[in-house]
């Protein structure tokens, strides 16, 4: 640790306008949490997010932020790793955000595991819109885009991560804010692509699954004494999802190198410290403009 104030070296001095009782609320604190359990100063630490209630999250972080394009969180985390391996990024999205929009983005994300650690704030609706139903909610769920109830079968994001080639995939709580800060402080150690779906309550658009619904529901898989080095366990706890026994804690941590290992062209280190000073693009400016 770093001295006198050190502990709220994250702290912003503007204020969260979520809707009071908003599962945003405990993710924010587990992140600052997770980061104070690191050396990490502000500068060191980089977020990127979509658009949505959960998006905003960098602007109440003191941490270098970019609040991008609907479903663009992780194009833009995964160029500034590529940039600068020294940096940590943090990707957040609602699920809205990253499985409707950003879909594409997620599965390339996994596949390629570049060492970033993205968080998504999973309600089952477009809460900033105003509570249409999103690819993660529940099939017959009314809303104002679905009021006869959604006919379309929810995405599993966990099973999907798993498939898809993510090498870190977990589940957390935004109710439970100390196990959800442990898989933060575990995803940020994790070198590869590390996946976070966080239950998250939405007191406005989805009340119905409020924090004592998800309390009645939600087990730890570390009490159960599961393996997350056993891929085909984790597949199978992930596609047995039942929202009356919801399972939360690391489904699956594998050990493969991160994307930016094999890239030739950072053989030489990151590229914020390549010597570019007697790089000439002028043919090539002229080829293209």
């Amino acid at each position: 640790m770093n001295g006198d104030g050190d502990k709220t070296r994250f702290n912003t001095a503007a204020k969260p306008n979520w809707c009071l009782g908003c599962g945003n609320f405990g993710i924010q604190s587990a992140l600052k949490k997770a980061l104070l359990e690191f050396d990490f100063e502000p500068h060191q630490v980089v977020m990127t997010s979509g658009i949505g209630c959960s998006s905003k999250i960098p602007h109440w972080i003191n941490v270098y932020g970019l609040h991008g394009l609907h479903g663009r969180p992780l194009p833009i985390a995964a160029g500034l790793k590529l940039g600068n391996h020294d940096l940590v990024v943090i990707a957040e999205g609602g699920d809205g955000d990253g499985f409707s929009e950003g879909m594409n983005h997620f599965v390339q994300a996994c596949r390629r595991n570049i060492d970033l650690t993205y968080i998504v704030h999973n309600n089952g609706v477009f809460s900033l819109t105003t509570g249409q139903t999103s690819a993660t909610g529940k099939q017959g769920f009314a809303s104002s885009s679905t009021p006869d109830g959604s006919i379309e079968s929810p995405v599993n994001p966990v099973a999907l991560a798993i498939t898809a080639g993510a090498s870190f995939v977990a589940r957390g709580f935004s109710g439970d804010m100390n196990q959800l800060r442990d898989l933060i402080v575990a995803a940020i150690k994790h070198r590869g692509f590390a996946f976070i779906d966080v239950l998250q309550v939405c007191v406005t658009y989805n009340p119905a699954k409020s924090y004592k619904w998800y309390k009645d529901r939600v087990y730890k898989l570390e009490d159960e004494n599961h393996n997350p080095a056993d891929r085909d366990k984790a597949m199978t706890l992930a596609l047995s999802f039942d929202e009356d026994r919801l399972a939360t804690g690391i489904f699956y941590q594998g050990g493969q190198n991160p994307y930016e290992d094999s890239l030739p062209q950072l053989k030489k280190g990151p590229l914020v410290s390549h010597q570019v000073d007697n790089i000439d693009i002028s043919n090539l400016m002229a080829e293209l403009i």
